[in-house]
């Protein structure tokens, strides 16, 4: 019975991985308008994905101290095929929250987002290891 428990165990961790969205990992953003980018790490949020600021740069590129650490910058993010993807994205240098669209293309991820009317580009982020 313990043997049957560890197989189905393995089972269920093997198809989940098999299964993970592409967009699932981590992106390293383009500079915003202070010239800063940072490292969000993308996961399964409830039937969404989400993705948290775990590390910032400056405009250097030398990891610096933000108040932003841990904070969602990508939410309630579904696909929508063919590479593209629609929810929520926050933009920390404008204290803006963003109806967000992305397009997936192989390592790199095309970031765009609207308010009431006013669009905005969020350049292209590159996947990071």
């Amino acid at each position: 019975m313990k043997r049957i428990a560890i197989i189905a165990a393995f089972s269920i961790g093997f198809a989940t991985a098999a299964f993970a969205d592409p967009l699932e990992g981590m992106w390293r953003t383009a500079p915003d308008d202070n010239g800063d980018s940072g490292l969000i790490e993308v996961t399964p949020c409830g039937d969404a994905l989400c993705g948290t600021l775990v590390r910032a740069f400056d405009s250097s590129g030398a990891e610096r101290a933000s108040d932003n650490i841990g904070r969602h910058i990508i939410s309630e993010t579904r696909p929508r095929g063919d590479g593209a993807y629609r929810g929520k994205i926050y933009s920390p240098d404008r204290d803006k929250t963003y109806s967000s669209r992305l397009r997936l293309n192989g390592d790199t991820l095309s970031v765009s987002g609207c308010v009431f009317g006013i669009c905005r580009d969020g350049g292209t982020w590159q996947r990071s290891n």
